[in-house]
Formats: C-alpha cells, sequence, structure tokens
C-alpha cells in the first residue's frame, strides 16, 4: 500500500492547475514553501486542498502531517473507502507520484523494487483524503485505498484512490456522494517506471 508519494512543483503551479478548474486556491496560512520532494513518507507534511466554511467555490491549501496515531499507535496512512460515505473532512493529496513496492526479480537483492507511478498527461493529480484533529498530532489526513485498477493490480492488491480532474472540486463538495467518485481509473491512464 502506498506509504511514499512525491511532489516535484510548487504552490503557484498548483494554484494555476485548480484555477483551470474553477476552484480558487486560499492560502490562509500563507503559501506554502513546498519544495521539491521525491519522497513523503509517512508522518511527514504534504500539501492538501480542502474546502473553507461558507465558501462554495474556494479552497485552501494546507501543510499537514500525513497520518495520525491510530488506536495501537500505529500511523493512519491509508483509510480503506469500501463501505463508507466520507460526507465531511475531505481533502485532496496533491501528488505528481506515488511508489509501491514488489519483491525483488533478483534473489540476491535485499531491498524490494520500487516502482513510481505517474498520471500520463498531467503534471500533477489528487488522491481522496480526509483529516481530522487528533490531541497527539493536531490536523493530519490519510489515503483512501480501494481494490485495484488495471494499471496497479499487477504490482499490489489494493490502490489509493486517484480522482480524475473533473471529480476535484466534487470531492470538495459534502453534497456530492463520495462512493459516487471512487474508482478505477482506466486501463492505460497511469505511467510506471522501476526506480529502485
Amino acid at each position: 500500500m502506498c506509504n511514499d508519494y512525491r511532489l516535484m512543483v510548487d504552490a503557484a503551479s498548483i494554484a494555476k492547475d485548480f484555477a483551470d478548474l474553477k476552484i480558487k486556491i486560499r492560502f490562509g496560512e500563507g503559501i506554502p514553501n513546498l519544495q521539491a520532494r521525491e519522497d513523503i513518507k509517512i508522518t511527514d507534511p504534504g500539501p492538501i486542498v480542502r474546502t473553507i466554511d461558507g465558501a462554495n467555490d474556494e479552497a485552501e491549501l494546507v501543510q499537514r502531517r500525513w497520518s495520525w496515531p491510530g488506536p495501537n499507535k500505529r500511523p493512519v496512512y491509508n483509510f480503506r473507502s469500501e463501505g463508507r460515505e466520507f460526507a465531511s473532512n475531505r481533502c485532496l493529496i496533491i501528488a505528481d507520484g506515488f511508489y509501491e513496492f514488489t519483491d525483488p526479480k533478483d534473489p540476491k537483492k535485499k531491498r524490494k523494487d520500487k516502482w513510481l507511478f505517474t498520471k500520463k498527461d498531467e503534471p500533477i493529480f489528487c488522491i481522496a483524503g480526509i483529516w481530522r484533529e487528533t490531541p497527539e498530532v493536531g490536523q493530519a489526513f490519510t489515503m483512501l485505498t480501494m481494490e485495484p485498477g488495471p494499471d496497479i493490480a499487477p504490482y499490489h492488491d489494493r490502490q489509493i484512490v486517484i480522482l480524475e480532474r473533473d471529480a476535484w472540486a466534487d470531492w470538495l463538495d459534502p453534497t456530492v456522494s463520495a462512493k459516487s467518485l471512487i474508482r478505477p481509473l482506466t486501463a492505460g491512464t497511469l505511467a510506471v517506471e522501476q526506480v529502485g
């Protein structure tokens, strides 16, 4: 399951992508200094977009911690979407790539093989997420997961929920059913390459 993702673009580029979709991005906490990062790992801060109370056509971009402590103190970084509606606290997790790991093809190799997935012809994509406030770490987010689509199935038995661009605004709208937006991408949407 996804425990590492990538974001190499800046806040201005993200705001432009959202503006193209008629979603105005606000920076209520100031424009975050988004450094290009090959690896965003569990407990690292990452940029999310979420709704602003009372504003229908605006959203805010903030940085929050990826994962909150679960009941057993293990980080909740992925969350199953099946059977849930997620009527509040939805967020869009911005990425331009994510990684999956498989057993090494070379039996002498000790580390797992690392695969980078990117969305063809799109500079960024959004992962469906939820955020919550916790006494231990404050506000944090997690990625929703689902059964794997055709591009992921050869590598893992689950996948993160990647939303099509035309669903970004709907994901931020709590009146739109979450279940109607959670579906696998069509075959060939994702490019994959071995990076380690």
